[in-house]
């Protein structure tokens, strides 16, 4: 288990924050087949997925006067590997300003994910789960199609795009208790309904791909399963759930218990050439 952060007031606990959620992308990157590549300015990954989550820059750390030949040499890159991406910004990214740049150069600003925390010794007491509802962690080829063809539809992902997914998410493993990761499909009266996972880096533990189907929606499913996920993670030794809060989940997450500690930008690439360069 890596170094486990021990409370909401350590010191460095934005970073781990930050941190967590970037090693989650790091991983995509070393998967079979990706390229991964971490220079002295800037983190790259690349999946070949043609959908901007799964391609993208984080940890960007650029001398003021490399900014623009670095962004644009990053742009060729993608526009040569012919996928979209994101630029990821956080509370460690230099210089303060980065997304400026970023939009000069033709990125679109999509916005800010607040980054929420809770210390897993306030978790609600054990609750029941909806009679209707039980949660498996997703440890076949079977249960991984499910939780794969949730999250695409809870993250708006598009069906033709499916078998690159799955087969990316496939070579990450699905064995049992992963050191890293561990995935949960939600089955209400034993269909699949929804999805989560949790994400083991930086000694806290991230909560990532809370998904419900549209239709089953405001049943409390979502609330069961990111609860789940920090059970798990609580009864693995850990003291701190993270993740990165959509407009829809925030309030939800507050409920749990979650407070806010900083914000992520995302800048859109969408693979096209950029005119001015």
């Amino acid at each position: 288990m890596n170094q486990v952060l021990q409370d909401l007031s350590t010191p460095n606990l934005v970073t781990a924050l930050e941190t967590n959620m970037f090693a989650l992308f790091r991983d995509y990157g070393r998967a079979p087949h990706r390229e991964l590549y971490c220079g002295s300015e800037l983190i790259r990954f690349t999946t070949g997925v043609p959908f901007p989550f799964f391609n993208g820059v984080l940890g960007a750390q650029i001398q003021p006067d490399r900014i623009d030949a670095t962004i644009a040499e990053t742009l060729n890159y993608y526009t040569a590997q012919q996928v979209p991406m994101f630029w990821w910004t956080g509370p460690a990214t230099q210089p303060p300003d980065l997304g400026t740049y970023l939009e000069a150069h033709g990125l679109i600003h999509k916005g800010e994910l607040p980054i929420m925390a809770i210390d897993l010794s306030i978790l609600p007491e054990e609750q029941p789960l909806p009679i209707e509802l039980a949660i498996a962690q997703v440890n076949d080829i079977e249960t991984l199609k499910h939780w794969v063809q949730i999250t695409m539809v809870g993250f708006e992902v598009p069906d033709e795009i499916f078998d690159a997914v799955f087969e990316l998410e496939l070579s990450l493993g699905i064995e049992p208790n992963q050191p890293s990761s561990r995935r949960f499909l939600g089955l209400w009266e034993g269909s699949p309904v929804a999805t989560s996972e949790l994400y083991l880096s930086a000694g806290v533990v991230g909560i990532y791909y809370v998904a419900t189907l549209p239709q089953m929606r405001g049943k409390g499913i979502a609330t069961a399963m990111v609860l789940a996920a920090l059970r798990e993670a609580r009864a693995l030794g850990y003291h701190v759930g993270t993740l990165q809060a959509s407009q829809m989940g925030v309030n939800v997450y507050r409920r749990i218990g979650f407070q806010e500690y900083c914000k992520i930008g995302f800048y859109l690439w969408t693979g096209e050439p950029n005119p001015s360069q």
